[in-house]
């Protein structure tokens, strides 16, 4: 594995990270899912009956709920110029797998996005950051686009405003 394969995920685990420590902030206990077998880099996986599916990051729970997380960490939202909006995805192959998760689970299953830069040199307007997210059987009705450009599988995308604003930079613990 590269080093800069290392550094990236290192990146997105720190990120991932606190995201579990600003859920704790509102109650939640959270298990981290890890890669199940140490050197396959698959990532962790939900093992069904007639299949296995690509596991969320975090399972969250108090008492009166429980939930799936997918934690992602950008640097900064997209600007999609044929809509002329702030945009931020996911990988199209794992997003059809959270969604069949989510239909099999009795619980939400929430997609939360820490961007951490207010601009990008794509556009000179200053673009969101902080802590966004929705739950996935909400963000499927208000998707973007996909593009299969991007991304080993493609790409699903919501724009900004299809987010809900959860927490500013400041409040998370980087």
């Amino acid at each position: 594995m590269s080093s800069s394969f290392d550094d990236s995920l290192r990146w997105g685990q720190l990120g991932e990270s606190a995201i579990a420590k600003w859920l704790n902030t509102k109650g939640y206990a959270v298990l981290p899912v890890y890669e199940k077998d140490t050197g396959d880099y698959k990532g962790p996986q939900v093992f069904c009956a007639d299949r296995n599916m690509v596991a969320p990051d975090l399972l969250c729970f108090k008492p009166e709920r429980v939930l799936w997380v997918e934690a992602k960490r950008k640097s900064v939202f997209s600007w999609f110029r044929q809509k002329q909006q702030w945009e931020t995805g996911i990988d199209l192959h794992h997003y059809q797998q959270y969604l069949e998760l989510r239909r099999r689970a009795p619980w939400p299953l929430w997609l939360m996005f820490l961007h951490e830069k207010g601009h990008t040199d794509e556009w000179p307007h200053e673009c969101p950051t902080g802590l966004f997210g929705r739950e996935i059987l909400s963000l499927q009705r208000r998707e973007s686009h996909t593009s299969d450009r991007h991304g080993r599988h493609g790409m699903v995308y919501w724009a900004h405003k299809h987010l809900w604003p959860l927490a500013t930079l400041e409040e998370m613990a980087l």
